[in-house]
């Protein structure tokens, strides 16, 4: 029997959802009579330990996984389960991704005191959020708000609601779901009015790509449908070269049933890219067959509306 050694980050969210994943896995081994045991290794990374200063100003989402991805390298674990949203672009030489599970809700929403809506919030209410990404849509949406940062685990962000004065904060609904915590959510955000983040609700199943044990068994609980879109979105993503320091994000879906004349799957998706003061707010829409192409045409065509200018001056 072969025994599984699974890496992940020590949160309780990270906990959760690497359970679940686990679970996936013991009935897909169970079904097709594969001999195996999991036992899980809890790592620290870097973004665990900083939790004083924004994201942006300590190196972005990489912090997540960097500890993780060197134990893989290093043979001390055997899997690792990740946010695919906290997943760099650039691919660690030697691993690969095995699955990409189905995606839970890929939508922002917000947990306020009192139940009060989003449009409901009164001017100057303190809305808290790590995300640059969220902060300048909702400075685009509610200018009148006071957006001020806010880190930390879920569970510790829920807490500062109650204790350090905030009126809301927003959050990925994906995390509230998966801890069993839905019912705290007032409101989900739209789409229209705040683009998720890329890959954000899906996990990336990462291993050795000479693990044929790994690759075969994580590809057991692969979804296709989901794969896909964070394909389009990732490669969006890789196109603008950009990360936590920038605030951007996009969308993808399958459309149904619907088939491109090749046969293939039809995406459509969305993407944005802003300024931090909510100024601009550039938005594109585009559907295809391959992500790849799909991703690319989509930051192109942000590029030509101005999305380089802001970008370049983020980045200098």
């Amino acid at each position: 029997m072969r025994k599984v050694i699974v890496g992940t980050r020590q949160s309780a969210l990270a906990l959760t959802q690497t359970g679940q994943v686990i679970d996936q896995l013991k009935q897909a081994a169970e079904k097709h009579g594969i001999a195996c045991e999991f036992e899980i290794k809890k790592i620290v990374t870097k973004g665990d330990r900083i939790l004083d200063v924004t994201l942006s100003k300590v190196g972005g989402k990489g912090l997540f996984v960097k500890e993780i991805e060197q134990a893989l390298l290093d043979g001390e674990i055997d899997m690792a389960v990740h946010s695919m949203k906290d997943m760099p672009w650039e691919r660690q030489e030697g691993l690969v991704i095995g699955a990409t599970p189905e995606r839970q809700d890929p939508r922002d929403c917000i947990v306020t005191r009192g139940g009060v809506k989003l449009a409901e919030l009164p001017p100057g209410a303190k809305l808290g959020t790590s995300s640059l990404r969220r902060a300048a849509q909702m400075k685009a949406y509610r200018p009148d708000l006071t957006i001020e940062s806010i880190r930390g685990n879920i569970d510790s962000r829920l807490r500062k609601l109650e204790t350090e004065g905030f009126d809301a904060i927003m959050l990925a609904a994906a995390g509230l779901h998966r801890m069993g915590w839905s019912d705290r959510i007032t409101e989900y955000v739209p789409a229209d009015i705040c683009v998720p983040a890329v890959a954000q609700g899906a996990l990336g199943i990462e291993c050795r790509e000479g693990d044929a044990f790994m690759i075969d068994l994580l590809g057991k609980i692969d979804h296709i449908p989901t794969a896909l879109a964070v394909r389009v979105e990732r490669q969006f993503l890789g196109r603008l070269n950009g990360g936590c320091q920038i605030p951007l994000g996009a969308y993808a879906v399958v459309r149904g049933s619907e088939r491109a004349p090749d046969g293939s799957p039809l995406l459509e998706a969305t993407g944005f890219v802003g300024s931090p003061d909510g100024g601009e707010r550039l938005l594109e829409y585009g559907q295809g067959s391959d992500p790849e192409r799909l991703g690319d045409a989509l930051a192109e065509k942000l590029l030509e509306q101005g999305a380089e200018r802001i970008l370049a001056q983020l980045r200098g």
